[in-house]
C-alpha cells in the first residue's frame, strides 16, 4: 500500500476529497453503532453543540471544507450555522450542503420513540423547508438536496416541484438529490432524465457505497460522466465497518488487509471509496474527534488494485444490506 495526497475535484473553493457529516451529533438518536459508547450519557442540546462545534473546528483545520447537514438531522443546520456566524474566516472557504423532505419528529429523545423522522417529497414541505435551511445558514447554502430518494418518490415526476428546485437552481444553489434503498442505481438513471427547460435539473448526488454496498457505482459513474457532484455517503456502513464492529466472518478482508498494513478498518473502508474515480467527496460520519483524526487518514492512502479486489469480496447482496440497516436500533 503506498501512500499519496487525494486530489481535489474541480467544484467549490478548496473542496477537498473528504467531508463531514452531521448525522450523528446533530440529534441525541442515530442508527451508528456503538453511539452509546461515542457521545455522553448527558446528550443535551449544548452538550450535542459543543461536540459538533469541536467536530466542525477539527475538521476545518485539517483541511475539509464541504460539511453535509440536513432538515432532518435534530438541530443540525442550527449547530452548523452559528458554527459559521463564529468563524467568518470558514464561512467564506467552506461548501455547505443540505437536505429537505424529512421532518425531524423525535422531539429530542434517543430512542423509544415510533417515528424518527417523516418523508414527504412535496412542494409544501419543499417551501418550508428551504426557508427554514436559508434561516439557519443562510448565504453558505451552497448544495440542497432531496432526502433519501428511492424510485416510487414524486419528485422525479413532480413537475411543478421541478419548477421550484429550477428556480432555486437559477439563485445559485446546486440542486440535487441524495439515494437510499436497494435500488439506489435505478433512481440515479430516473434522475439524470429529469430536464426542465431543456436543461437537467439535478447536478449533485449524495448516495450510499461503502464495501458492503457497492451497487450504485455504476450508475454514479454515469451521474459524474453527465456532470454531476458526487457524494458518498455511509461509507463505514453505520459503523459495520469501524474496527470495534468489524468482528463477523464477513470483514475478514477487511481486518487481515488492517492488521498487515497496520492501518484502521475505517481509514481503509474509507480510502475504498476514494479509490472510486467518480466519488467527488467522501464523508466521514465521525461522533468525535479522535474518530474524525482515523477516518481522515484515509485521504493519505493509495489502496492496490489487488487490495481492493480483494476488499470487493465484502459486498452483500442490496437487499441484504438494506434490511440490515434498517434493523439498526436508534440509540
Amino acid at each position: 500500500m503506498a501512500t499519496a495526497a487525494a486530489s481535489a475535484p474541480a467544484v467549490g473553493p478548496s473542496l477537498g476529497r473528504f467531508g463531514l457529516g452531521t448525522a450523528a451529533v446533530g440529534r441525541p438518536g442515530y442508527i451508528t453503532l456503538g453511539r452509546d459508547l461515542d457521545l455522553p450519557s448527558e446528550r443535551s442540546v449544548e452538550a450535542l453543540r459543543a461536540r459538533t462545534r469541536a467536530l466542525l473546528d477539527a475538521a476545518y483545520a485539517a483541511g475539509v471544507r464541504y460539511f453535509d447537514t440536513a432538515r432532518s438531522y435534530g438541530r443540525a443546520e442550527e449547530f452548523v450555522g452559528s458554527w459559521l456566524a463564529a468563524r467568518p474566516e470558514a464561512a467564506a472557504d467552506v461548501v455547505v450542503g443540505s437536505k429537505w423532505g424529512y421532518t425531524y419528529t423525535a422531539d429530542w429523545q434517543a430512542s423509544g420513540v415510533p417515528v424518527h423522522e417523516v418523508k414527504e417529497h412535496s412542494t409544501a414541505v419543499f417551501d418550508r423547508q428551504i426557508r427554514e435551511s436559508r434561516a439557519l445558514l443562510g448565504p453558505r447554502l451552497d448544495v440542497y438536496l432531496v432526502h433519501s430518494v428511492t424510485p416510487d418518490s414524486p419528485v422525479l415526476t413532480d413537475r411543478s416541484l421541478h419548477a421550484r428546485l429550477a428556480e432555486l437552481a437559477a439563485e445559485g444553489v446546486r440542486v440535487g438529490l441524495s439515494t437510499s434503498g436497494p435500488a439506489q442505481g435505478e433512481t440515479v438513471r430516473a434522475a439524470l432524465d429529469v430536464q426542465v427547460a431543456g436543461r437537467p435539473l439535478f447536478e449533485a448526488v449524495q448516495s450510499t457505497w461503502n464495501l458492503l454496498e457497492p451497487s450504485a457505482g455504476p450508475a454514479l459513474a454515469e451521474a459524474r460522466e453527465a456532470g454531476m457532484l458526487v457524494v458518498v455517503k455511509e461509507g463505514m456502513a453505520n459503523g459495520r465497518l469501524a474496527d470495534r464492529n468489524a468482528t463477523g466472518p464477513d470483514t475478514t478482508v477487511l481486518r487481515a488487509l488492517a492488521a498487515r498494513t497496520g492501518e484502521s478498518c475505517d481509514a481503509i473502508a474509507l480510502a475504498a471509496v476514494a479509490a472510486q474515480p467518480w466519488a467527488d467527496i467522501v464523508l466521514s460520519g465521525a461522533a468525535t474527534p479522535a474518530q474524525l483524526a482515523s477516518n481522515l487518514t484515509a485521504a493519505r492512502l493509495d489502496l492496490a488494485p489487488g487490495e481492493l479486489a480483494r476488499l470487493a469480496a465484502l459486498a452483500e447482496p442490496a437487499e441484504l444490506y438494506w434490511r440490515n440497516r434498517a434493523s439498526l436500533p436508534w440509540a
